[in-house]
């Protein structure tokens, strides 16, 4: 046989054989080791630390964890556990370099270490460490504070020692590498990491959290003595319970502690979470299995014992399930999960576990409160005759074809493509709008289905009535799968179902209303990632007979300084730069602007535009007190000659930091009859926010140092800041352009529609997903549910955030 590969036509010897060596595999496939590089992964980093300090807390030495959003999209996480070990390992290295830097190192191996732990593989930090552009890792142990930092995984100096201290713990600060993950706009979502860490507070009771995002201002904390029993009380928040207190049942075999929370509610879904060693196992498992079991048997005994089931017979698990709301965590000190992922218990012995504990204390439950279990049995025997009838309905249904997968709606214009993964289904607002796409389409792949009003809101009616909504049986004929518990996602006609509609308040409502119909019958289409929502540009710019969609700010200013950017020449500089590095200049300079208004909000950005244009080395300045008194001597003065500066008086005191061994200065700048604090200490010069700028700062004056001055034409100006600068460019940039802010769908003829919207090459379709299934349910709950307080509550509290209100 020949060495020759026929597909690739190159050679295929044992010279092509790669091994890849320390964390050089994780930058490789960063994807196996944390699902994607998408803001799924972004996330996930945070976790793994998180993870690491809660495993502290499950060993008996941690009580509080605090996590802090930085203005540069840095992440620290910080526990008050025993701190990761720093004396030198058997490799050479410190314990805190093999724990940082080498794949399958960690403590979680030794049960006599860890006991139970969420970790399994030693890879967390390590993994952390390796896709992070700088991480740096503070320890408090043993009385003394030991540093160490790190660039894409490789150390930056040996671990020193920073200071002396108390206390104990572990600080993890890191910021993702944009090699690694190069989706544009990638931001940590507070809300996203708050749900997370709500889930783990209410998991491990007595367990403090606190999330500081540094963007917004924004404090919360996260603290339940009663665990998982206030974590069904949270999930039922929006809902009208059924049984008044939620049910608790905790137990232990066989080393195995197992604890379940559980409560009834007036909703037609059931909402069942399950957790082994505070992972959240999303596919179920062993633990799942064996609670559905005993609490099938259990109910139906009981039911049959008090002659409660009438003419029903038996309820089938579903009945009894419905409007559940439940969450079961286990600890077992040797998980075994199917896959890399951890989605599934397999540890075969926890079924019977979890099926005798739960079958002897809801047994227990049933007998003292008669009147409660009769309330949750009547439930259940409305659920069995809603499912009868709904079948009976279905069977009907299908007699007149309308589920038939052979039947498509009239109103639809189908492909001609037949194979699923080429195919796509535009879900329009109305029939105008539908005519418009039916025109503009490509009718080879893709297809179109007006829909008529809104559909119907099945966060709020049951299954058989959701079947008589015409607008529903006609997506679920367009769709060939079938639907609810009978659905068959492999018979999906679309792999893209796009749902568009207007950019006003009914087209938000239409798409919510689509949203809740297939997170609560077709789930899987999310699962799958088939769900897509269409997104029309937000700007339109014309110059002359050339007419251009942009997509958002950021690519509207790019746009303009493609343009703008031609005919600027630099006077103040000795070598002209181009226009590449021209655009990357003013991107930094907003860049910088935008650090500097968020940290605004705690120090005065011009006591910190002075140490980055006149202080080199801040912590020298720290080092004695006639530094420190000098750098403020120089500030005073320099607030004093800036034209810009509306400071009226300025005041310091100079403080010895023992913990670090230097000295400090707490600032007031008056402006305006008001007062702003700055601390310049350790931490601040050694925060991410600071190193950052300071990062920026020497880019930018790489470029050209203030003041600028530029010709344009024959027109010469002076700049003397770079903010000042950016601006005139971009103001200059517009001229000649006529820029109207798009509102929407609505409006487009079919070519318009076709340029922005349909045609692949040119339009943005956001992916929807359900990376949170808790904040999910929690959001469908409180907006198309029965109960007017949560959504008026919600309302109150995300007034303020709205963009683009159409009133």
């Amino acid at each position: 046989m020949s060495e020759e590969n026929l597909a690739g036509n190159s050679t295929y010897t044992a010279d092509s054989i790669q091994v890849l060596e320390g964390l050089e595999a994780v930058r490789k496939r960063p994807g196996m080791y944390i699902g994607d590089t998408s803001l799924r992964g972004y996330h996930h980093l945070v976790y793994e630390i998180i993870d690491n300090s809660v495993d502290e807390h499950l060993a008996g030495f941690c009580n509080n964890i605090t996590v802090t959003i930085h203005a540069d999209e840095s992440v620290t996480v910080e526990d008050d556990g025993r701190g990761i070990p720093v004396e030198n390992h058997n490799s050479g290295k410190s314990a805190l370099e093999v724990v940082m830097t080498v794949l399958h190192a960690g403590g979680k191996f030794n049960s006599n270490t860890y006991k139970v732990s969420g970790g399994l593989h030693g890879v967390g930090a390590s993994v952390v460490n390796a896709l992070s552009e700088r991480c740096r890792v503070e320890v408090r142990r043993a009385g003394k504070i030991w540093v160490q930092e790190y660039e894409k995984g490789a150390p930056q100096g040996q671990l020193l020692v920073a200071g002396v201290s108390e206390k104990t713990g572990t600080k993890t600060t890191f910021k993702p590498d944009i090699e690694i993950f190069k989706e544009e706009g990638l931001a940590y979502n507070s809300e996203t990491l708050s749900h997370r860490i709500r889930e783990l507070a209410f998991l491990n009771p007595g367990l403090s959290f606190t999330l500081i995002d540094d963007r917004k201002e924004k404090t919360h904390h996260f603290l339940y003595k009663n665990g998982i029993i206030e974590f069904v009380g949270y999930m039922n928040e929006s809902r009208k319970t059924v049984n008044p207190e939620v049910i608790f049942i905790k137990g232990n075999k066989d080393n195995v502690d197992v604890e379940v929370a559980m409560q009834w509610n007036d909703s037609y879904s059931e909402l069942i979470y399950t957790y082994c060693n505070n992972i959240n196992t999303i596919e179920g498992g062993s633990h799942l299995v064996g609670f559905r079991t005993a609490l099938t048997r259990c109910i139906n005994a009981y039911a049959g014992k008090t002659n409660l089931l009438k003419d029903i017979g038996s309820l089938e698990g579903e009945d009894i399930r419905e409007g559940l709301a439940a969450v079961i965590s286990i600890k077992v000190s040797e998980p075994q999960f199917e896959g890399q992922t951890k989605t599934k218990l397999g540890n075969s012995e926890v079924k019977g576990i979890v099926e005798t504990l739960l079958s002897e204390k809801l047994n227990d439950w049933l007998d003292r409160f008669p009147a409660h279990a009769k309330l949750v049995i009547s439930k259940s025997v409305e659920s069995a005759r809603a499912r009868l009838a709904a079948r009976k309905a279905r069977e009907l249904t299908r007699r007149k074809t309308a589920l038939d997968a052979g039947a498509l709606p009239g109103k639809m214009a189908d492909c001609q493509e037949r194979d699923p993964a080429l195919c796509e289904l535009y879900l329009v607002e109305g029939d105008s709008a539908g005519g418009s796409a039916k025109q503009a389409r490509d009718r080879r792949t893709q297809a179109v289905l007006p829909l008529k009003g809104k559909i119907l809101n099945v966060e709020k009616a049951r299954f058989d009535k959701m079947l008589s909504n015409e607008e529903i049986r006609m997506m679920i004929s367009a769709l060939g799968t079938g639907v609810g518990k009978d659905a068959e996602v492999d018979k999906i006609r679309y792999h893209k179902i796009i749902i568009m509609t207007d950019a006003d308040v009914d087209g938000s409502h239409i798409r919510t209303l689509l949203l809740t119909f297939f997170y609560r019958q077709l789930p899987a289409l999310l699962e799958n990632g088939y769900i897509y929502i269409a997104q029309p540009p937000l700007y339109r710019v014309k110059k002359g007979n050339s007419e251009k969609y942009i997509k958002d700010e950021k690519h509207l200013t790019d746009h303009l300084l493609d343009v703008g950017l031609q005919n600027i020449e630099f006077t103040s500089v000795p070598q002209q730069p181009d226009k590449v590095i021209l655009k990357k200049f003013i991107h930094q300079i907003q860049k910088l602007e935008s650090l500097l208004r968020v940290i605004a909000n705690k120090k005065d950005t011009e006591a910190i535009l002075y140490v980055l244009k006149n202080i080199k080395e801040p912590f020298e300045a720290l080092k004695t007190k006639e530094s420190i008194d000098a750098a403020m001597v120089g500030l005073k003065t320099w607030l004093l000659e800036q034209a810009s500066s509306v400071a009226s008086q300025m005041d310091y005191t100079v403080s010895e930091d023992d913990e670090h061994g230097n000295f400090y200065a707490e600032i007031s700048i008056v402006r305006f009859a008001q007062t702003r604090k700055t601390t310049f200490n350790f931490d601040f010069f050694n925060s991410p926010e600071f190193k950052e700028l300071a990062s920026l700062w020497k880019q930018l004056e790489g470029v050209a140092k203030q003041p600028i001055t530029i010709k344009i034409g024959d027109t010469e100006k002076s700049f003397i800041s770079y903010d000042e600068f950016a601006q005139h460019i971009i103001e200059e940039s517009k001229k000649g352009n006529y820029i109207q802010r798009y509102k929407g769908l609505g409006e487009m003829n079919p070519n318009q529609l076709w340029d922005t919207t349909l045609n692949p090459e040119n339009r943005t379709l956001l992916q929807v997903n359900v990376g949170d299934a808790i904040s999910a349910n929690e959001t469908f709950s409180i907006l198309m549910g029965e109960h007017v307080e949560p959504r008026r509550k919600f309302i109150e509290d995300n007034a303020l955030l709205v963009k683009g209100l159409d009133v």
